[in-house]
């Protein structure tokens, strides 16, 4: 397999390793030049340009932050559908609009070129270790030519329908998890409130039905004893805008994904942006004041003024 990577961030970066040992050749190319130099190091060429990406790769793989650099990436005028590409294969794997991958599909298919969409479920550490959770969209034939090299750093590949289907998939995990850190700091604000430890009340909801899963590996960060950032909560914050507006545009109402978008927005605000998602539960603790100018913000209710 020749292979591309657009996007050289946290987790593309996580990927350089994996693609490097299991394809023939790995070529990367990133907004930014200052992440070159670790991908180089660990075996990859990088490209000058997103043409030279395309021209030397069978399947391009992209991860960027939001839709705006995947349009501008894609679709800009040096970007990677600016050129025929017959027979390529674009994995896009960012978190965005199913309305942008149909986008960047239907353009993909006027110049015979084809589009899976394959977000993530999994941070950092599951990439390092190349036990993510692949949630891929796109045609039988497709999935099964790109799933070697998303099986280089996954655990499981889930083929989950036409293209498009594995970005709503994404948006569907995401969404409980963020508003559960948001109810996990109000919840621990009540306990706080009421005399109770929080290392005590986080043992407990840990060893409870109220946990989820990845609870117990976060309580260090919850207890400000780890400040590592397996995902940043100003990622989570686009994220949730990016769910909202995908619920509205299907007729729905999404209440717990407004109020999740308000909570984030706020802390991404006060300077929390750059920590750790699960740093939300601590922003909770101690936002009242943080959060009682931001409309929509519950904490504008007269009660709690």
């Amino acid at each position: 397999m020749r292979v591309g990577l657009v996007g050289l961030g946290r987790m593309g970066s996580a990927l350089v390793p994996h693609l490097v040992r299991g394809c023939r050749a790995l070529v990367v190319w990133n907004r930014s030049a200052e992440k070159y130099a670790a991908a180089a190091a660990a075996g990859a060429r990088v490209a000058g340009s997103l043409r030279e990406v395309v021209d030397s790769s069978d399947i391009v793989l992209s991860i960027l932050f939001d839709d705006d650099a995947v349009t501008e990436v894609y679709l800009g005028p040096d970007g990677l559908l600016a050129y025929e590409c017959p027979g390529r294969i674009f994995v896009e794997m960012s978190t965005i609009k199913p309305s942008t991958i149909h986008s960047i599909a239907k353009v993909a298919g006027s110049l015979h070129a084809s589009v899976v969409d394959a977000p993530v479920s999994g941070t950092v550490g599951p990439a390092r270790e190349g036990k993510l959770l692949v949630l891929a969209g796109g045609s039988p034939q497709d999935i099964a030519r790109v799933t070697p090299a998303l099986s280089l750093f996954a655990r499981r590949v889930v083929h989950l329908g036409s293209t498009g289907s594995g970005t709503s998939m994404k948006l569907a995990m995401q969404l409980p998890l963020y508003v559960y850190w948001q109810a996990l700091g109000e919840a621990l604000s009540i306990g706080k409130a009421s005399g109770l430890a929080l290392s005590d009340m986080l043992a407990l909801i840990a060893d409870s039905p109220a946990a989820v899963a990845m609870l117990s590996s976060k309580i260090p960060v919850l207890l400000d004893e780890d400040e590592q950032v397996a995902f940043a909560l100003s990622a989570a914050h686009k994220d949730l805008k990016v769910i909202a507006e995908t619920g509205r545009s299907l007729g729905l109402p999404v209440s717990c994904a407004s109020a999740a978008v308000t909570a984030y927005g706020a802390a991404a605000q006060a300077g929390w942006g750059d920590r750790d998602v699960a740093r939300l539960v601590a922003f909770m603790m101690e936002a009242r004041p943080a959060l009682a100018g931001v409309t929509g913000s519950p904490w504008n209710a007269p009660d709690l003024k």
